[in-house]
C-alpha cells in the first residue's frame, strides 16, 4: 500500500495526469489519492523551482551575452495579458507545473508569486480530476 502512494505521489512530481488515474488503478481511496498527488505535485513544484533557477543561472553564467530583440510570439502575449497568476494557475492547470515554471523563469517573474500561485493551481487541479475521476467511475 505504501508503494502505491509513493508512486502516486512520485508520478504527480511530474505529472498529475497520470499520478490520479494510476491511483484509482491501484485501488487506492479517493482522499488517499487526493493527498498523495497534492503533496506530490507542490514538491514538484519545489523541484522544479530550485532547479529550474540554478539551470538558468548555470547557462546565463557561460553563455555570451546577445542582442535583445523586442518580444513577440503567443506566449509573450499571454504573459502581458494574464501576468505571474495566469502563467501559475492557468498553466499549472492546463500544461503542468514545470513547464509553467520554466516559462515564468525565463520570464524572470519573481519565483516566490509563482510558487504560491502554482501551488494554487496543483491544489485545484487535483480536486477537480480527483473529483471527475472518482464520480467517473461511479457511472460505470
Amino acid at each position: 500500500m505504501f508503494l502505491k502512494i509513493l508512486t502516486v505521489a512520485g508520478l504527480a512530481s511530474f505529472e498529475i495526469y497520470a499520478a490520479i488515474p494510476a491511483g484509482f488503478a491501484f485501488g487506492l481511496s479517493p482522499w488517499v489519492i487526493l493527498v498523495a498527488s497534492i503533496i506530490g505535485g507542490i514538491a514538484g513544484v519545489f523541484v522544479a523551482a530550485f532547479l529550474g533557477d540554478s539551470i538558468r543561472k548555470f547557462f546565463s553564467k557561460n553563455k555570451a551575452p546577445k542582442e535583445t530583440k523586442p518580444p513577440t510570439g503567443l506566449v509573450y502575449r499571454i504573459w502581458n495579458k494574464y501576468g505571474v497568476i495566469g502563467l501559475g494557475l492557468l498553466g499549472t492547470i492546463t500544461v503542468g507545473a514545470p513547464v509553467s515554471l520554466a516559462v515564468g523563469i525565463a520570464f524572470k517573474a519573481p519565483v516566490q508569486t509563482l510558487i504560491t500561485w502554482c501551488c494554487i493551481g496543483v491544489i485545484t487541479r487535483c480536486v477537480a480530476f480527483t473529483a471527475i475521476g472518482y464520480y467517473g467511475l461511479k457511472l460505470l
